[in-house]
């Protein structure tokens, strides 16, 4: 392999090695078809074969905390004990295939498409689709910060190397961020540091039954003027890196509707400034579509680790497909060893 090829040099954190620095993104597959949360044959297939693909970091979609905080009735759990055993099959396989294993634990806020009532930091619907929710009392608020620490229990139980919070996209925790969103005139609204509190509480919470690598994946632009920007999330950063929080993974949109302009790496230059501003790794994502534009990536130190997501869906082997593109060796399960290099 050439030696200036980065995205084939193995990342350590906290004593875990992802052999190279592509990472298959989380991405909600919705196929509880049961509604229990529990793991299905979709998901033994899904991310096997990403693993198969090579990999370096697998993250598990996001896995609700709470059967209230699911995105839609159809996501995996960790709600329960009874979820431990699919995800501990699911961790097994992708580990015998060579990748780490990771899980995103989130809880959807106003954005969960449930029947059920839903719960929010303020009582605001995200559109005219969706339910109002219940504004959370405190005691509601605490409640959910030890559902994330039991699920990191959980996690840990069921073999996950690494955890990362979603903090992106509109869910629950980018609720509480977000001024356009958090309404709250309590101590968990108002103020940067008081929007900042839920998330500081469930990463220190996390942080008492957990010492792996810990990510938490932001949403670093709102897409609205009085939204949220990438300058906003240094400081957001800074106070995870005093946490403990080991990368911050780079979204971005998703807390209210908004015209987003999606191009090559449109997200890059987010990664980019919080990862400078705050002196803290960050995971680069979004229409990342090959090997050179993530290795200009890399090279440039606009990221430390690079998460593919629709790439992956398209083609479970594109760390292969990277690897012809930057002429960089990358070694084949045996099995496949006759077809892998053609």
């Amino acid at each position: 392999m050439p030696s200036s090829v980065k995205l084939f040099t193995p990342y350590t954190v906290k004593g875990v090695t992802f052999k190279n620095r592509i990472v298959m993104s989380p991405m909600c597959m919705y196929s509880c078809y049961k509604e229990d949360g529990i793991v299905t044959n979709w998901h033994r297939t899904h991310y096997t074969s990403r693993a198969v693909g090579q990999a370096g970091l697998i993250i598990l979609e996001s896995t609700a905390v709470t059967a209230q905080g699911r995105i839609s009735p159809q996501d995996l759990g960790i709600w329960s004990d009874d979820h431990i055993e699919g995800l501990k099959e699911l961790t097994g396989l992708i580990k015998e295939h060579g990748a780490v294993a990771g899980i995103q634990l989130g809880h959807a806020g106003r954005k969960a498409a449930l029947k059920e009532e839903i719960v929010a930091p303020s009582p605001n619907a995200f559109d005219e689709t969706y339910q109002t929710p219940k504004e959370m009392t405190t005691e509601e608020i605490k409640e959910t910060i030890e559902a994330f620490r039991l699920a990191a229990v959980r996690a840990k139980k069921a073999g996950f190397e690494v955890i990362e919070l979603h903090g992106a996209h509109g869910y629950l925790i980018n609720q509480f961020l977000s001024p356009t969103v958090n309404k709250r005139t309590d101590e968990y609204g108002g103020s940067e540091e008081n929007r900042y509190r839920f998330l500081r509480e469930t990463i220190d919470a996390v942080k008492t039954v957990w010492d792996g690598p810990l990510f938490v994946r932001v949403s670093a632009y709102e897409y609205l003027e009085e939204g949220l920007k990438a300058e906003d999330y240094i400081q957001f950063a800074k106070w995870m890196k005093e946490q403990g929080v080991d990368l911050i993974d780079v979204s971005s949109g998703g807390v209210a509707p908004a015209q987003v302009k999606a191009y090559p790496g449109y997200q890059v230059p987010f990664s980019e400034t919080i990862k400078h501003g705050a002196d803290i790794p960050t995971g680069s994502v979004g229409l990342i579509t090959t090997g050179i534009q993530a290795e200009e990536i890399l090279q440039n130190n606009r990221a430390d680790l690079i998460f593919i997501a629709r790439g992956f869906l398209r083609d479970p082997y594109w760390p292969r497909t990277a690897a012809k593109e930057l002429r960089a060796e990358l070694e084949p399960p045996k099995q496949y060893g006759r077809g892998w290099l053609y």
